[in-house]
């Protein structure tokens, strides 16, 4: 990465077109929820910051649009980026059939916009069902596509959407040396994988927030310490809604009874969301003192919060991933994380079914202060990623490749094969006479061609060479195949 900053414009310019790319790369960044956001927008610095390589063109879509989840739209708008084009994709109901329905929704809405960018490449991040649809759109409209975190092992229909994703993806960035592995298991181009870590550790390890107490203050009220205070982040299990459902009811009881401040984030757009706010406003928890409860916190005022955190409780992934970069101890809770790659500082609770058992975590957990976990990246990532960008040669076939492992020749025939093997041409060299045949694999001579031995070395190439030449032309209209002997 520094050999290539400390180019010349000029230089860099001639690295790009040996690469392919005589003009800048026109990247597409698909953008459907505040978390994936904040995985993208250090790569959308990055582009921004590189115009003489790169266009940026900016899609937002899912729950960035919808008001229940804080228009998180704005935070885009905020840091700058000209949006062009906003899809109103979410179709309302929270339920399976809903999830469906947005799919649908989006793959309807994203062929006019696809055709209208035009992009070389789209870069789509995750899981989430909006993510399916817009690498389906891309894959369909022959348009490249760069999938970052695939690879990874969390739970629930995830995991089985971001693989879909990474079998719809040309290219790949991974944050764990595990999951650039089950890529390579799965069949991907290890050309075209870039084990780069995670984005968001760009800033979470960079991040020098003097004034974090101001943070601290505005979203948990004057009187908090450092330490001292619980964040809560839960979401709906598709594949266990109900399940779910009576966990996080749990989780809140187990808070009330923990008796310390807790800011409750809202859960995403999937199914079963909306039973989880009901059960929030049964207990009243957006009016009970402790609670503090918020549609969204802005990514860099959300690094605060859970860096100074007494934990962390939920079962986000930023609990499993991002948080280990600050050793907040986090309690993570039921299986939708299953699988991930986790620090010390993670307490499993997978069978959360008891108020008692995460009642006990919290008593556990509370207040500690782990090592910082550098697992999921070093702050390095994206000036990686940007090089990885350059690097991709736009003449190189749109179609993948999959490298699969060896296996056993096909034991069904070809019409080709069983015609080659049924002759072959036969020389043979001494006594009187020079001899060529077309013998069949049944040894039985097709055609003989047979001439007097000449005297002379040379004579004798000379004429066999040319008796050679007879007999395999006529070889060809019966696919023989040639054999020299003798």
């Amino acid at each position: 990465e520094v050999y290539f900053k400390n180019l010349s414009k000029q230089k860099q310019k001639e690295v790009m077109e040996k690469n392919g790319n005589k003009h800048k790369l026109r990247v597409c960044v698909a953008t459907c929820n505040r978390a994936d956001y904040s995985k993208l927008a250090p790569i959308m610095f990055g582009i921004k910051a590189e115009p003489q390589f790169f266009e940026l063109d900016v899609v937002v879509l899912g729950s960035h649009l919808i008001d229940d989840y804080g228009n998180t739209y704005r935070m885009i708008e905020q840091d700058d980026f000209d949006i062009h084009t906003r899809l109103h994709t979410i179709v309302r109901g929270e339920d399976e059939a809903a999830m469906v329905e947005s799919v649908g929704l989006a793959l309807v809405k994203l062929p006019d916009v696809l055709n209208r960018l035009k992009p070389d490449i789209m870069i789509v991040h995750g899981d989430r069902f909006d993510a399916l649809a817009l690498a389906t759109s891309a894959a369909l409209m022959n348009i490249r596509i760069l999938h970052i975190e695939g690879g990874e092992v969390s739970g629930t229909i995830d995991d089985s959407i971001r693989h879909a994703i990474t079998k719809l993806a040309h290219y790949h960035v991974c944050c764990t040396r595990s999951a650039e592995q089950h890529l390579i298991a799965m069949c991907e181009d290890h050309d075209r994988i870039l084990l780069a870590g995670c984005p968001s550790y760009d800033k979470l390890l960079s991040a020098k927030n003097k004034d974090y107490m101001s943070i601290i203050r505005m979203w948990l009220g004057e009187d908090v310490k450092t330490r001292d205070y619980i964040v809560a982040l839960q979401h709906p299990v598709t594949t266990d809604i109900k399940h779910s459902i009576k966990m996080f009811e749990l989780t809140l009881d187990a808070l009330i009874s923990f008796n310390k401040r807790t800011l409750v984030l809202f859960p995403n757009v999937d199914a079963g969301s909306k039973e989880m706010v009901r059960v929030m406003r049964k207990k009243g928890i957006e009016h009970h003192p402790n609670f503090r409860a918020v549609k969204h916190v802005p990514f860099d005022q959300f690094i605060q919060l859970v860096a100074h955190a007494g934990c962390m409780i939920g079962n986000s992934s930023c609990g499993v991933r991002e948080v280990g970069a600050f050793g907040t101890p986090v309690i993570n809770l039921g299986t939708r994380q299953t699988g991930r790659e986790t620090g010390e500082n993670v307490l499993h609770v997978r069978d959360a079914d008891t108020q008692d058992k995460i009642l006990h975590a919290l008593q556990l957990q509370f207040g500690k202060q782990y090592p910082c976990s550098k697992i999921y990246g070093d702050g390095n990532a994206v000036p990686r990623i940007l090089k990885f960008l350059k690097s991709i040669d736009l003449k190189e076939p749109l179609q993948k490749k999959f490298c699969f492992p060896p296996v056993k020749d096909n034991i069904s025939q070809d019409i080709d094969h069983i015609l080659e093997t049924q002759s072959a041409l036969a020389v043979d060299l001494g006594g009187t006479n020079l001899r060529v045949a077309i013998v069949s694999m049944k040894g039985e001579i097709v055609k003989k061609y047979t001439q007097l031995n000449p005297k002379t070395y040379e004579d004798r190439l000379e004429l066999i060479l040319k008796m050679c030449v007879e007999a395999a032309s006529e070889a060809v209209n019966v696919n023989c195949r040639i054999l020299g002997v003798g």
